[in-house]
């Protein structure tokens, strides 16, 4: 017997929602499009009293038995659900802890863009992770690394505690820190409006939102690029 193809396609595209025709048992258990239960009907009638408002039967629970089916228009139904999904999305998204390279070398300039680039992720309540990498000789002066650190947590202190006081591990020098509490408080705040927002406004919250991120990923990105030059000059 020929096996079937794997599609991966299929594990992505998660459970289909049912709605008139292609709903096929011979009965559902009925919701009207005012809430009203209606009972148990022959699925044909359900679908004639569906068409009769110029709505859709839709399945909303096919494990029950008989499967329960509300009349209502499914554009807007789709359209409702996932607005739901995106306000969850925005109270929900994951905190990272966001790394910060840096190299003994690193000059001020660098060095000043890195921590703002730092204070942002914290103002967007992400951990930071900075991590001083020694390459050479240059770790026989510790005290440099220390120094950078420092500064920077001077400079973060309004924004952030010390989580976890510089330590050294092999050949790097590691410091992380946490957003303070108001902090945290403020990105919740901000995220309860935004999910509020787009309740109200729909794709215009949806798309400022996607901003911020958009703008934290750009950081990323240059921070990334800048430590990337950095090994080329040590070719």
């Amino acid at each position: 017997m020929a096996m079937r193809r794997f599609d991966p396609r299929a594990q992505q595209r998660g459970p289909q929602i049912r709605i008139n025709q292609r709903i096929r048992v011979p009965e559902v258990r009925v919701i009207g499009d005012d809430g009203e239960m209606l009972g148990i009907l022959a699925t044909h009638e359900a679908l004639r009293r569906a068409q009769e408002k110029g709505l859709d039967l839709v399945e909303v629970n096919p494990k029950a038995e008989p499967p329960v089916c509300k009349i209502l228009d499914y554009g807007k139904f789709k359209y409702d659900e996932k607005k739901k999904a995106r306000e969850t999305r925005i109270k929900t998204a994951a905190f990272d802890v966001k790394e910060v390279k840096l190299r003994p070398k690193t000059d001020d300039h660098d060095l000043d863009f890195k921590t703002r680039a730092a204070q942002a992720f914290l103002e967007a309540g992400h951990k930071v992770k900075f991590t001083v990498r020694f390459r050479g000789r240059e770790i026989t002066h510790p005290q440099v690394a220390q120094g950078q650190l420092e500064r920077i947590v001077q400079k973060l202190d309004e924004f952030a505690t010390v989580e976890l006081r510089p330590s050294m591990e092999q050949r790097t020098m590691t410091l992380l820190m946490a957003p303070r509490p108001a902090v945290m408080q403020k990105v919740q705040q901000a995220r309860a409006a935004a999910a509020k927002a787009l309740r109200r406004e729909g794709g215009k919250a949806d798309l400022e939102q996607q901003q911020r991120d958009d703008a934290i990923a750009k950081l990323e990105q240059q921070l990334a690029d800048q430590d990337d030059d950095d090994d080329d000059d040590d070719e």
